[in-house]
């Protein structure tokens, strides 16, 4: 019960946010193709604030013991979801926009919240294992999904700002360097932008889309489902019959992390870069809407899976 609250009190303030957004264009404040300025914001300013925030750690042998441990299995996790996503792809006939749903998931979001919630302020850490992952593949292979033309282009891919806030935020993270208070707090406070920004972004995105087209459209499911129930209904199996929780002694508690992050919604950074490249953002906004209202629904299923199954 008390994740079920935990979850609803967060997707609904994420959903009044975006309300917000959609009014805006709605009242004629916005246009629609006016979030396109709110993406560049988000992608090349507020995520390269996360990436080096996350890496302010204090970083002990149990932190890096931790941090190894949920790297490789946010390695894995990916690892499957795009293979998974690629057998399904040819079954059901998955468009870029759906497989990437598939893929990438909106763990930054909503899974430092529910960390702090269920396990406390010293496994929020855990988390910046799955989001560099996931943000070094965003930029190399949902950014070669979305924009097949242009082939891998490694000088764009390794000069691309949220690469190298990866590279400065680890050696940061590896020489122990923490940064002055007034640029540390400056970064984080621009961290704690990304979730209210990527509500925005969603909700002027599907402004000019009629909400049943969100709700009654049948095909829309089908990724909803697989990113919802089937992955994690996989992630969860290959837990089990691997039993990896026991490498750590602390091994259940800290490989929730990395779980909690696959469970979520779709991504909202897909949006974004779907607006920059100019596909169907307005459909992967759709998907983005119908997966975080349904993961009210799963979320708390699944992890209650783990408790009793792990």
């Amino acid at each position: 019960m008390e994740i079920s609250i935990i979850l609803t009190e967060q997707i609904l303030k994420l959903f009044l946010i975006l309300l917000l957004g959609f009014l805006l264009v709605k009242t004629g404040k916005l246009k629609a193709s006016d979030s396109k300025c709110i993406s560049v914001i988000l992608v090349y300013l507020i995520l390269p604030c996360v990436i080096i925030n996350s890496f302010q750690i204090d970083y002990t042998p149990q932190v890096r013991d931790g941090l190894l441990f949920t790297l490789a299995a946010s390695v894995a996790a990916h690892i499957i979801f795009i293979a998974f996503t690629k057998i399904a792809q040819k079954s059901l006939n998955l468009d870029v926009i759906e497989q990437l749903t598939v893929i990438y998931t909106n763990g930054g979001i909503l899974v430092v919240p529910l960390i702090k919630a269920l396990l406390g302020d010293k496994y929020v850490v855990y988390s910046c294992s799955f989001i560099v992952v996931q943000l070094i593949l965003i930029w190399t292979h949902c950014c070669h999904m979305l924009n097949q033309n242009e082939g891998f282009q490694w000088k764009k891919i390794l000069l691309n700002i949220n690469v190298i806030s990866i590279i400065i935020g680890a050696l940061l993270s590896f020489t122990r360097i923490h940064l002055p208070e007034v640029l540390g707090g400056t970064i984080d406070m621009m961290s704690n932008m990304i979730g209210p920004m990527g509500m925005l972004l969603a909700g002027m995105a599907i402004s000019e889309t009629p909400l049943k087209d969100v709700f009654a459209r049948a095909r829309n499911y089908v990724a909803v489902i697989l990113r919802l129930l089937i992955c994690p209904l996989i992630i969860l199996v290959l837990i089990k019959i691997t039993g990896v929780t026991s490498i750590l002694s602390d091994g259940k508690n800290i490989l929730l992390t990395v779980y909690l992050a696959c469970i979520t919604p779709a991504c909202a950074t897909v949006t974004s870069l779907a607006q920059l490249y100019d596909k169907d953002a307005a459909y992967s906004s759709t998907l983005y809407v119908l997966t975080t209202v349904c993961s009210i629904l799963t979320m708390p299923l699944m992890i209650l899976l783990y408790s009793l199954w792990i």
